[in-house]
């Protein structure tokens, strides 16, 4: 039976959260990178983000909601949630609109900074929704077919050519 539109569990939430995490931590890397050498290049002067440490980590949570906020919006995934196959929908399994996701980007931080008890809800409730979610009224839930992919992937094996010592798969 396929997992497509069930609600996603603790784990594969926090695996996604974890790979969005160093996607979200490797862009903003390359970006304050990238900066450091373009002021190097233009000014022939070094930047050191330890001496801006107070813009620095604005930037960073400017990007973060960035980075949330706009996937959330576009498609109802994140770079980790797509590689793992879940998405946030709205609580009525409509798409997500750009208030729902502006608002579970905003009260996420909430679910974890008391010792995850925000996130309680995902371990143990019926619907797998954290506080974040029923701020902004939105789910996540599984959004492709594990055995359908494979049995896609199966079929596109068996119309390979085969040759006459290879038997046919049975």
């Amino acid at each position: 039976m396929g997992r497509q539109g069930h609600y996603a569990g603790v784990v594969s939430r926090l695996a996604a959260f974890g790979l969005d995490i160093l996607a979200l931590w490797g862009i903003y890397t390359l970006g304050v990178a990238g900066l450091s050498f373009a002021v190097q290049l233009l000014t022939d002067r070094t930047l050191h983000v330890d001496d801006h440490q107070l813009v620095a980590l604005t930037a960073l949570v400017v990007w973060s909601f960035v980075y949330f906020a706009y996937q959330w919006t576009l498609g109802g995934r994140t770079i980790g949630m797509a590689l793992l196959g879940i998405q946030v929908r709205s609580a009525d399994g409509t798409p997500v609109g750009v208030r729902s996701a502006v608002i579970r980007t905003l009260t996420l931080p909430l679910s974890l900074v008391f010792f995850f008890i925000g996130c309680l809800g995902i371990l143990i409730g019926r619907e797998r929704r954290g506080w974040h979610d029923h701020f902004a009224r939105t789910c996540v839930v599984y959004s492709w077919d594990a055995r359908a992919a494979r049995l896609r992937w199966l079929a596109k094996q068996d119309l390979k050519p085969r040759t006459v010592e290879e038997p046919a798969a049975g």
